[in-house]
This record gives C-alpha cells, sequence and structure tokens, in this order.
C-alpha cells in the first residue's frame, strides 16, 4: 500500500474537520500589516483579518512560507520512508509553488509538488480526492491523474466590489481605479488554467446577478456538480442569496461557507465573494 502524505499551504479552503480527517499538514503564509507580521492560522484568523486590513493604514503585504519551513516538514514527513504530495495555490498570485520546488530538491525526502493552478476551495476539492485515494492504497500516479481531473473540472469565478486593494496593489491604475469606484463598476473575474481573466465590468450589481445566474443554469444542466464552495470577505446579503440559490439547486450538496484567507482577502478587497465548484 502507498504511503503519501499531503502537504499544502494556508490558502488552501479546507475545514478543519478535513484537515483532521485526513491527516494534512498545512504551511502557512504571512501577512504583513503596518509593520506587525501575521501568520495565517497561527497569529491570526481568516476570521479576525477583515477588521484588521480595515483598519491598516496601508495595503498588507503579503510573503510566502520560508524555503526552510518546507524542508522542515518535508523531511519529518519522509522520516519513515513515507512520499510527499506538496499542493500550492496557484503561482500566479503567489510564489509558494517556487518555494516549495526549491524545498523539495533540498530535502531528503521523495516529494513531488503540484502547482494546483487554482486556489481557496477548488484547492481542498483536489487534496481531499487524493486524500481519499491515498487511503484506499492508490500510487503517486494514480493520485496525481485524480488531481488534473479535478483541476480541469473545477470552476472559479469572484467578484470584486471595491477596486481599491486591486489599485494598491499595482494591479490597475488609480486613475482608473478612482473613476471605476466613483461610477459604482464591479468585476466578475474567473481563473482559467491557472489565471485571472476579467469577464465582466459593470456599473452596480445588475450585471454581476445576471452573470451569476447564468453560471447557475449552467451548472443545473452541464455534468453532475460533485462540490461546492462560497469563500468571502465579508460578502454579507449578497453571499446570502448565492448560497440559497446553490441550496434550492443542489440540497443534497454540503455548501462549504467561509471567509477566505488573509492572502487572497488582501486582493480582493471587502465584500468579494466567490463561487467555486467541480463537476464529475
Amino acid at each position: 500500500m502507498a504511503n503519501i502524505k499531503i502537504v499544502t499551504d494556508s490558502s488552501a479552503g479546507l475545514t478543519e474537520e478535513e484537515i483532521k480527517q485526513y491527516n494534512i499538514t498545512i504551511v502557512p503564509l504571512s501577512v504583513m500589516i503596518d509593520g506587525t507580521i501575521y501568520v495565517e492560522r497561527e497569529t491570526i484568523t481568516a476570521e479576525e483579518f477583515p477588521d484588521v486590513m480595515e483598519a491598516a493604514k496601508s495595503l498588507p503585504k503579503t510573503s510566502q512560507p520560508p524555503i526552510g519551513k518546507f524542508v522542515d516538514v518535508f523531511d519529518r514527513l519522509g522520516k519513515d520512508g513515507s512520499e510527499v504530495l506538496c499542493v500550492n495555490m496557484m503561482e500566479s498570485i503567489s510564489g509558494t509553488v517556487h518555494a516549495a520546488e526549491q524545498a523539495a530538491a533540498m530535502s531528503s525526502a521523495e516529494v513531488t509538488v503540484v502547482d494546483s493552478q487554482v486556489t481557496d476551495r477548488c484547492l481542498a476539492f483536489q487534496i481531499i480526492e487524493a486524500a481519499k485515494l491515498i487511503e484506499q492504497g492508490a500510487d503517486m500516479a494514480e493520485v496525481l491523474a485524480k488531481m488534473e481531473n479535478v483541476r480541469d473540472t473545477s470552476k472559479i469565478y469572484l467578484a470584486i466590489m471595491k477596486l481599491d486593494n486591486l489599485v494598491a496593489g499595482g494591479r490597475i491604475s488609480r486613475f482608473s481605479g478612482a473613476l471605476s469606484n466613483l461610477l459604482n463598476i464591479k468585476l466578475m473575474l474567473e481563473v482559467v488554467k491557472g489565471q485571472i481573466e476579467i469577464k465582466l465590468k459593470g456599473r452596480g450589481m445588475k450585471p454581476i446577478n445576471k452573470f451569476l445566474n447564468d453560471v447557475y443554469a449552467d451548472m443545473a444542466a452541464g455534468k453532475k456538480v460533485t462540490g461546492i464552495g462560497i469563500s468571502h470577505v465579508r460578502g454579507g446579503a449578497e453571499v446570502e442569496k448565492m448560497k440559497a440559490k446553490l441550496t434550492e439547486l443542489f440540497p443534497d450538496i454540503k455548501i462549504v461557507e467561509r471567509t477566505t484567507v488573509p492572502i487572497i482577502a488582501t486582493h480582493t478587497g471587502m465584500g468579494a465573494y466567490c463561487l467555486l465548484y467541480y463537476t464529475e
């Protein structure tokens, strides 16, 4: 029977129960806010972060885990001869996967590092399916093939309510961001093959709601939906509407709703909310 242990970073949208059930090791990222460094899951929680971010004088700065942290984890998990599978958030928003790759080359353990091309709950979907196969005795090749299948059937749609953080992070110009906020412009983003694409730019909520209604229709009419997640940064009423609609359409699926992690909240800003799912 294969003996494979799973490592991931703290962007993974796993519940505490899932982390314990599947014995997942989490390597945390960190954020610096007004000169103070906070380590995800250790010195700040996802639920605490929005208040701290909102009160901050400047945009929080995110930082990937140190290479040495990965090396220590890999060596410890591989000490008994186990293989290590390290699954990380997409390279386009963090260099975490590259830190893991460098650490793998330095570790005494046999380590396979994967760029999931996603993050948050969609990263969790890949990890959970991998863990289930490992429990059944699958080898690394079988596990990787399953993860690729989950990756290729996953969707991430992210609604941005305020553009301040995207402007402060240098992702759009300050003039464009100020003008867009003045005009009440909202964005709908999609993650496609590990890259973030703008799917919609519209004034107010009406275009966003229409876009999501089309997504719901596609979900209901397409291949069987296997898992659904909703992540947000104080998404409020919009999240409640989304959850009610998805519960109506998919009453047999447990929808995992959660406040997203600090590294993602830093980029999306307050009010952002995200639909994540995968199909068979």
